[in-house]
């Protein structure tokens, strides 16, 4: 959705709860490296991954019941920004005051921060996967066969295939790439039974598919969606971040001289440069941005883009569903692959699915995951201190929904049950209340109940 200003009259139409939405503090060490706790606060849905699974603390499987297949969806890993164009619009103004001799000393050193943020993206490919992402996602490999080594001694053992499929954008195929090139080099026998990607942009690139034009309407021109927006944008203390952005670079005749809406612009297309540079620690590991934004105004910036993913790809408003329904065609995937092995109509050991953001936050949201469960209510708009959804949270980079299928050996008069474990960015994760596990408080359930409690329309 194209975002302007938005005008006084605008400005009213929501009116945020009152009270703090955010702890205040100074940039840490933590902040620079991209940390989860921080990302939580400043880097949103570009925070770099972050396993948050206990290795060795999973429960064990039922007695008896051994792996027999796994699959997964996951965003790309960390990248670069899509495009120049946040930087050159800083760079522009840069320049403008710098002509009028209006940069601070802080104001000085950013230029050529962003001039070598620009040229490593540029270097890389805007928008391509990063060493950090690659990386992200062969860990995350690795991990995987270390959690199950009993079921990839039986895929390699059985010469069961691997399926890859991908949204056919590069950053999803490289993520692809590097994450079968992690199960290849912890279990070489693996190697050979790795297929080659296939696109299905039906399955992972859904939400720029025909087939959901209501959805590309509705963030393009939905009412409620932009009333909403706009009254979340125009809240006081937007422009008030935005000031002390500008009144830290540039000098106060400069400073003073900038609209509103061009203190706005500037700060926000600085705030998406400072959460772009985590992504990018090893192609541009002297950059640091933290000394341009505190952390008070990278909290408020990162709510602003929070609250967008939120009403555009998460839980949305209540009563309504066009954020997330469109997911439904991947959860019926998940399903029916699991339902596939499990009757013995295909052979697969595992399907490994990449995809984006896009993708991950409407699954998250129709299949209740944590985080994931709290739409916005009419006249109370999402906000840190009402919600718990958090990008970070929900769709980091690298981020993963994987679910393990379980059987046991068949005896006499008595067939096989499968039972599925659901991680979510690799942290047993229960289903939603109506799914019933095998027990209390456990993590594993009946495939049959789940085709029954994740039934939608």
């Amino acid at each position: 959705m194209k975002r302007t200003a938005p005008s006084s009259a605008a400005m009213a139409v929501v009116t945020l709860a009152a009270g703090v939405l955010f702890t205040s503090g100074t940039a840490s060490a933590g902040e620079r490296t991209g940390t989860a706790h921080a990302g939580r606060d400043v880097y949103g849905t570009k925070t770099p991954y972050s396993p948050q699974g206990r290795p060795g603390r999973y429960q064990n499987a039922p007695e008896g019941f051994a792996p027999v297949f796994t699959e997964s969806v996951a965003r790309h890993g960390s990248r670069a920004m899509t495009d120049s164009g946040d930087g050159d619009a800083v760079l522009t103004v840069l320049q403008k005051a710098q002509d009028q001799g209006s940069l601070t000393g802080l104001g000085e050193r950013l230029g050529p921060q962003v001039r070598s943020l620009l040229a490593a993206a540029s270097a890389l490919g805007y928008g391509n996967l990063s060493a950090r992402g690659a990386d992200e996602h062969r860990q995350t490999a690795l991990r995987l066969e270390q959690r199950l080594p009993s079921l990839v001694a039986g895929i390699a053992a059985r010469h069961e295939p691997i399926v890859v499929e991908t949204s056919g954008v590069p950053r999803a195929v490289a993520s692809a790439d590097a994450f079968t090139g992690g199960l290849a080099s912890g279990e070489p026998a693996l190697a050979g039974l790795i297929e080659e990607p296939v696109t299905d942009k039906n399955l992972l690139y859904f939400h720029k598919q025909p087939q959901n034009a209501d959805y590309q309407a509705y963030v393009k021109s939905d009412p409620q969606l932009t009333a909403v927006l706009t009254g979340i944008d125009g809240d006081p203390r937007t422009d008030e971040a935005a000031h002390r952005v500008v009144a830290r670079l540039f000098r106060k005749d400069f400073a003073s001289a900038l609209s509103a809406e061009a203190r706005i612009s500037f700060a926000r297309s600085l705030s998406q440069l400072y959460s772009a540079v985590p992504d990018l620690a090893v192609e541009a590991p002297d950059v640091d941005f933290t000394p341009f934004l505190t952390h008070r105004d990278a909290q408020w910036f990162a709510y602003l883009d929070d609250a967008e993913e939120f009403y555009q790809k998460g839980p949305g408003f209540s009563g309504r569903t066009i954020t997330y329904k469109m997911a439904g065609v991947l959860l019926d995937d998940l399903l029916a692959q699991a339902q596939a092995k499990a009757s013995g109509t295909n052979r697969n050991g595992a399907v490994l699915r990449f995809t984006h953001a896009e993708e991950i936050e409407p699954l998250a949201a129709l299949m209740g995951l944590p985080g994931s469960t709290e739409p916005a209510e009419p006249g109370e708009p999402y906000t840190y201190g009402n919600n718990p959804w958090r990008g970070a949270e929900v769709s980091p980079m690298a981020a993963n929904i994987q679910w393990d299928l379980f059987a046991n050996t068949p005896s006499e008069g008595r067939p096989a049950r499968h039972l599925v474990r659901m991680l979510y960015n690799e942290k047993e994760t229960a289903f939603k209340p109506s799914c019933k596990p095998v027990s209390k408080g456990s993590y594993f359930y009946e495939l049959d109940e789940l085709k029954r409690c994740l039934a939608h329309t």
